[in-house]
């Protein structure tokens, strides 16, 4: 690569990160298998946060991901949310979101739009008013996913489960909790301590992991049992990652890269998301995704990973894990590449 990633120059070197062909990374390590492999793909920069905070700043002014480790803030949370009694006691009895899916795969989708309903006419109104696709399912198509919503000790239960239990074709289960940081308006149970629990998170000037903290867009928190797959995606606005318990595997793409991911247009309710399964892919369906190219990193507990605008991610639970994450602001270098893709 030219660069040693746990030494890396004070600037980005030319053509960071360095990336791989994605069918290398993934027959290296196939994605329904959350044993570690002794080798991965990782091209990112790894920062210690005491020694090389003046390099993140940089890395992330002009808009590269890189990881952060090392942060004090971040390991006292860490030391905090590994212990199981205080997650009961911090979450309480209040039922979260939680997704359901027949097997380890998550593909994020919204309700579609339907033409006989009252409220559905007047969404589409207002998506033309404000110039919002309008959500349409395409034949044939059905919920990835169920939606419930259960408490902490009820997700635990599914999925602090024996390997025995796991595995592809098993069910999963995936927690969210959120924090929107403007009560009045906020969902019901909306976890607003969040703000209290990670300090590093908190809107304020100066914030490494906040780069417009005037704009930012609440803490979102997942909670994966092993082997769940978050299904390759884009957000439209900077992102800062922690791990708080556990291993999450990242693979992640450059914006540029967007032609050769087959995402489902911006009017099917899983819009921004890749249409191939990255543990089988069909390349005669999707030939241009062998073209691909792409990186990986493994995040653990303590673990902070930016990714910039528009940067695709991949994600596997490789344990049981806590993640969250928060959003603040848009770049715009990268709009270029997405509006090719329909975006």
């Amino acid at each position: 690569m030219g660069y040693d990633i746990h030494d890396c120059p004070p600037q980005p070197p030319e053509g960071y990160p360095y990336a791989f062909p994605i069918l290398d990374v993934l027959n290296n390590w196939p994605p329904d298998d959350p044993i570690p492999r002794p080798d991965i793909h990782q091209s990112l920069c790894v920062f210690d946060y005491r020694r090389d905070r003046s390099k993140a700043w940089l890395y992330r002014q002009m808009e590269k991901p890189f990881v952060v480790k090392g942060d004090p803030a971040v390991a006292q949370a860490v030391e905090r949310w590994n212990h199981e009694d205080y997650m009961k006691k911090l979450m309480n009895t209040v039922p979260h979101r939680t997704e359901y899916s027949e097997n380890n795969h998550f593909m994020y989708w919204i309700k579609p739009a339907r033409s006989s309903s009252v409220a559905q006419k007047l969404r589409r109104a207002s998506n033309r008013k404000f110039k919002q696709p309008i959500i349409e399912a395409p034949n044939n198509w059905t919920e990835p996913t169920k939606m419930m919503r259960m408490t902490y000790e009820e997700w635990i239960g599914h999925a602090n489960v024996t390997d025995d239990k796991l595995g592809p074709d098993n069910p999963h289960w995936y927690y969210r909790l959120i924090g929107c940081g403007d009560p009045p308006n906020c969902d019901v149970g909306s976890s607003e301590y969040l703000f209290d629990e990670l300090t590093f998170f908190q809107p304020k000037e100066n914030q490494l992991y906040l780069t417009e903290h005037r704009q930012q867009k609440g803490i979102h928190c997942r909670f994966g049992m092993k082997g769940v797959i978050a299904e390759n995606h884009f957000d439209g606005s900077r992102n800062f990652v922690v791990v708080l318990g556990g291993e999450r595997r990242y693979i992640v793409s450059e914006p540029n890269q967007c032609e050769m991911l087959a995402l489902h247009p911006k009017e099917h309710p899983s819009a921004r998301h890749s249409a191939i399964d990255w543990s089988d892919p069909d390349l005669e369906s999707f030939p241009k995704f062998k073209e691909a190219k792409t990186s990986e990193v493994v995040l653990q507990a303590g673990d902070v990973l930016y990714l910039p605008t528009n940067w695709f991610h991949y994600i596997i639970s490789l344990t049981l894990n806590y993640q969250c994450n928060t959003r603040s602001g848009v770049s715009t270098e990268t709009m270029q590449d997405i509006r090719k893709c329909g975006f």
